[in-house]
């Protein structure tokens, strides 16, 4: 389960102002998690122009809401019990069942919500069981196709929009899209403009790295993080790292020095002051006025 924060200032809200909040992960260049920075220690620009950081605080304690979506395409067949077994220990560990929301889809010629937000984990193994590819039958009348795209557009238009806290994906892939309607960009916007995180799982049977571009840039532009299963790194450890991670987010908070007049995106910039940390954190965010 996810440890209590360690907090330096929790966010407030307060009506009639628009706080942006970033969520983000520090690392030295061998990938060893920081956990123990302070605010000071951050640098903060909003299109080049330095801001002052409110709100702050360690492992942060925020609610957590998390979307857990599978690739059930025929082509990752092979691997889907693989899957569902370390998705469901994932969860296991991870929920807090006072505190967060999990919800579970799967996408292939379609997008289905096998479970909606819950905090049960009853619920949530039993709608993991369901999850499956298509039979021979359904692929013979519908065909096969893999709509990526559209499913990180969907959970983020239907879900992920009336939630508040921390927000994250975690997608199953092998990152290869076939039927979106959606592009790469719009899916990327779509997380962007409900500030979720999108942690991307590289999963695929034939070894195949044909999408890893595609799930690097999704994570890489949301703030979250890419991963690829492989001999050395299995499933289940790659989950590990995932729940290491959202164990040990900074919680960064503040009030833009220029009220939005119009609805647009603006460039951010989180750093921190020591050299050799890498910060992995959004890099954009939709001001409203």
């Amino acid at each position: 389960m996810l440890s209590c924060a360690a907090a330096v200032q929790e966010p407030v809200f307060r009506s009639g102002v628009n706080v942006v909040n970033l969520l983000a992960a520090v690392q030295t260049k061998q990938g060893a998690i920081v956990r123990d920075l302070s605010k000071d220690d951050f640098t903060l620009l909003e299109n080049g122009r330095p801001q002052t950081i409110q709100y702050f605080s360690r492992e942060s304690d925020l609610p957590l809401t998390l979307g857990l979506m599978v690739d059930t395409s025929g082509s990752q067949e092979r691997v889907l019990v693989s899957e569902r077994a370390a998705s469901f220990r994932f969860v296991d560990q991870v929920l807090r069942e006072n505190k967060d929301k999990v919800f579970i889809a799967q996408f292939d010629i379609g997008v289905y919500v096998r479970q909606k937000l819950t905090s049960s984990r009853r619920e949530l193994q039993e709608a993991l069981s369901l999850v499956d590819t298509q039979t021979q039958k359904e692929l013979e009348r519908f065909g096969g196709g893999t709509r990526l795209y559209d499913a990180v557009v969907k959970v983020s238009r239907d879900i992920l929009r009336e939630q508040n806290g921390r927000k994250a994906l975690i997608l199953l892939t092998d990152g290869e899209d076939v039927g979106s309607e959606a592009t790469l960009a719009n899916a990327i916007e779509a997380a962007q403009r409900v500030d979720t995180l999108i942690y991307s799982i590289l999963f695929s049977d034939f070894g195949g790295h044909g999408g890893s571009g595609v799930l690097q840039r999704m994570s890489r532009e949301t703030g979250g993080r890419y991963l690829e299963v492989s001999r050395k790194l299995g499933i289940e450890q790659v989950f590990d790292l995932i729940q290491e991670e959202l164990r040990s987010q900074y919680s960064v908070g503040y009030v833009s020095d220029t009220p939005a007049v119009a609805p647009e995106f603006r460039k951010i910039q989180l750093g921190v002051k020591t050299k050799g940390l890498v910060v992995r954190a959004r890099d954009r965010y939709w001001a409203r006025p």
